[in-house]
């Protein structure tokens, strides 16, 4: 089967390539099982320098990956440049702090020894969304091999090359052969590889619809899974917010990207008392964002990564309006292939597709609400539990909200992030395990006790 894909910005086909066959699959997974007993006898210093050479790979790279991502799902220049430094950054970080993270924990009992040891798995089959090409593949890799795991990758199908361009990386830098390997394979082909058992253990990034068929196969396999699914963040504004930084907090969080992040803020819960005004600057904001070649400087919203997808999000939009919410900004899509320009929806309520449902676009919904009271039980009235942030001028008071936000990651006065530092997931229909920090490197190992009397 020829897959093309299609640059977002021109809708131009720029790219085909033909499903791997089974025998080819099959290559992949034997290297992978091949290399694992090398790979994981291996010291923590060993493959910190392979770790260490693939951050200064992508630095020498990082044009040639900024390119690569652009032309296949329209990030802007400035921001693709950036996802590549955090990548060389993640293999750095990891390089140097695996060591700790992975140390003998000892246990005082009345034994002569207890101690807890963090074992790797195997091989982990990384199901990767496009949104992020570099990011969401290094942010579980780079800690799955410093823990002595080997990884396969199905990437998503409109990014193959980027799929391909890692590879690359992680090959000149030194990576043993089979340690990472590339599937180009389709949803029937990956859920056959999820049930072979020369895989370990599975992580995904992706939709609640690919969640739950790979976390059920994965189940039925009895074998360990992450799953990082979609959200809709609350963006809460309360009273004594300092509006010059939550305005622009909002549209870094709403618009970076296209608006097409999973822990993007989405929907804007924000109080009665500044509601006008926070409104008045965020649409002034946002009306300052200009589509355009992603390639080039002028340009600061990137299109999204398919036409598809727009199509989707313009729908909802539509539905919300036709609801009753009320467009304040955009909501149209542009006469561009696959742009669709910063958008706001106001009065936004609940039976409205803008409530209820991941808008993954460059659309922001505003929720009104009388108080702080109500601002949490707004936030957390939704099926997602990803991320949320808290806008006051109060640290204690934003601390206290936070704490009541139903999500994984909260953040106060800052828009949410992912850093190698902290643990990363989300509860509810966000999915669950968590990458990223001491908690991320734990996910892919058998957490082993030993006893001796």
């Amino acid at each position: 089967m020829t897959v093309e894909t299609i640059n977002p910005a021109t809708g131009q086909v720029e790219y085909r390539h033909e499903l791997m066959a089974p025998a080819q699959v099959e290559a992949v997974l034997a290297a992978a099982q091949a290399a694992f007993p090398r790979w994981s006898q291996r010291s923590l210093e060993s493959r910190g320098e392979v770790l260490r050479a693939v951050g200064a790979a992508l630095r020498r790279r990082r044009e040639d990956v900024q390119r690569t991502i652009t032309a296949e799902m329209g990030k802007l220049r400035k921001e693709a440049l950036a996802e590549v430094d955090k990548c060389a950054d993640a293999c750095d970080y990891y390089a140097g702090h695996a060591a700790g993270y992975l140390a003998d924990q000892a246990i005082a009992t009345e034994g002569r020894a207890s101690y807890v040891r963090y074992e790797p798995l195997g091989c982990v089959l990384a199901v990767m969304p496009w949104n992020f090409p570099f990011w969401q593949v290094f942010r579980f890799l780079a800690p799955a091999l410093m823990a002595g795991n080997v990884a396969v990758l199905k990437h998503a199908s409109n990014v193959p090359r980027c799929a391909d361009l890692i590879a690359s990386v992680l090959d000149e830098a030194g990576l043993p052969a089979g340690a990472f390997g590339v599937l180009h394979i389709d949803n029937e082909q990956a859920a056959a590889v999820i049930r072979d058992p020369r895989v370990a253990a599975v992580t995904l990034t992706g939709s609640e619809r690919a969640g739950r068929s790979v976390a059920g196969n994965a189940g039925q396999q009895l074998k360990k899974c992450v799953m990082e699914l979609g959200g809709s963040d609350a963006f809460v504004v309360l009273d004594d917010a300092d509006l010059d930084k939550a305005v622009a907090g909002a549209v870094a969080s709403r618009f970076g990207n296209a608006g097409q992040t999973c822990i993007a803020a989405k929907r804007f819960i924000v109080v009665e008392a500044i509601a006008d005004e926070f409104t008045r600057r965020f649409v002034e904001a946002a009306g300052t964002l200009r589509l355009g070649d992603p390639n080039g400087d002028s340009a600061t919203l990137a299109p999204m990564a398919r036409q598809d997808l727009r199509d989707e999000l313009h729908k909802q939009v539509g539905d919300s309006i036709a609801r009753g919410a009320r467009p304040l900004l955009g909501c149209e899509p542009d006469r561009s292939y696959a742009g669709y320009p910063a958008s706001i929806l106001d009065a936004v309520a609940p039976g409205m597709p803008a409530y209820e449902e991941e808008l993954f676009g460059p659309v922001a919904s505003i929720l009104r609400v009388k108080d702080e009271d109500e601002a949490v039980r707004v936030a957390n009235d939704t099926s997602f539990g990803l991320g949320g942030s808290v806008w006051t001028r109060d640290a204690g008071r934003g601390e206290r909200v936070a704490r009541q936000l139903q999500v994984g990651v909260a953040f106060v006065n800052a828009i949410v992030r992912s850093d190698v530092r902290l643990p990363f997931g989300g509860t509810k229909r966000s999915g669950f395990g968590r990458e990223l920090a001491e908690h991320g490197i734990h996910e892919f190992t058998n957490i082993k006790t030993v006893y001796v009397a």
